[in-house]
């Protein structure tokens, strides 16, 4: 498994692929280093997001899930609503104004867990933020 440092609204953490996941693990390795903003989610409940439009990672679905667990970081790629990557700081299902969606579980926040409540908040009450994802 790669770690991936994520760097966001001036917060560290250290994340792992997800094994079972493995095109999308890979299709996301080679835009790194990438930078992004994240927003609080609107319909998820306690998570932050990456809208992404039209962008085409080039993956389809490998282990979609719609409850991600505090940490993990969800690839959707597109369909009912449009592309994005989704982090879970709290209690999440992961959802649209169309309705749940589920995507690829492809990387798990290992190192400053105890950090995402006050990303979440930050994001939350503050606004956009910068996010970036770095192999390690």
């Amino acid at each position: 498994m790669a770690r991936i440092g994520i760097e966001a609204a001036g917060l560290r953490f250290i994340a792992e692929t997800n094994p079972e996941a493995p095109k999308t693990v890979e299709a996301f390795t080679r835009l790194l280093p990438y930078r992004q903003k994240i927003i609080h989610v609107r319909w998820s409940g306690e998570g932050c997001w990456i809208p992404l439009g039209d962008f085409e990672l080039g993956v389809g679905f490998e282990n979609h899930t719609s409850h991600p667990s505090v940490g993990d970081i969800l690839f959707y790629p597109g369909g009912y609503s449009e592309t994005e990557i989704i982090l879970a700081y709290g209690s999440c299902s992961f959802a649209s104004k169309m309705g749940p969606l589920a995507g690829n579980h492809f990387l798990t926040i290992v190192e400053g867990k105890e950090q995402l409540r006050a990303l979440g908040r930050k994001v939350l009450w503050e606004g956009a933020q910068d996010i970036a994802f770095e192999l390690l």
